[in-house]
């Protein structure tokens, strides 16, 4: 019997109708839900405009093992977060950017980035160690599927003395 651990998913990029036919296909197989106990997600779920987030609360070994394939194979960015097993495994941050090859990162039960002492001599500096925290930050961009709408620009942030604030917007 398989350890089974709470494990989440978002997945962002862009598919064609065949494929998100797929991957919806896929993410049912995993038996994933759109929040923690929630119900399974349906194609119906998805807010165009925005990544998918999927949850599982007792996904065997802490991953999705064929929806992970499907979005290497398919350039699909994501990023994965995993529960740890006691004696077994740490929880676990995994990003897929889009292409190349998946990057973990050890995490505590709360998705905060943590580092040990020997990943901090194998980077050798503090601005290299900054660096791994950053990459870590990687944000999932939404999931377009062809025939989506244009993305709408989003409305400028007004601050308190009336002027736009050229972080956001």
């Amino acid at each position: 019997m398989a350890n089974r651990v709470p494990a989440s998913i978002r997945i962002g990029g862009q598919l064609s109708s065949d494929s998100f036919d797929a991957l919806v296909a896929k993410i049912q197989f995993e038996g994933l839900a759109v929040e923690w106990g929630g119900e399974v997600f349906r194609a119906s779920h998805r807010a165009p405009g925005e990544p998918l987030e999927l949850f599982d609360e007792e996904c065997a070994w802490g991953q999705f093992d064929e929806l992970e394939a499907f979005c290497i194979e398919n350039k699909l960015p994501f990023v994965r977060w995993a529960g740890g097993y006691p004696g077994e495994w740490s929880p676990e941050r995994l990003i897929f950017r889009g292409e190349g090859a998946a990057d973990s990162y050890m995490v505590d039960e709360s998705d905060n980035v943590v580092i040990d002492r020997r990943t901090m001599v194998e980077l050798g500096s503090a601005d290299a160690v900054l660096e791994y925290f950053d990459a870590a930050e990687f944000v999932v961009p939404p999931l377009v599927v062809e025939g989506d709408p244009p993305p709408t620009e989003p409305r400028p942030v007004v601050t308190f003395e009336g002027q736009r604030d050229k972080d956001h917007g």
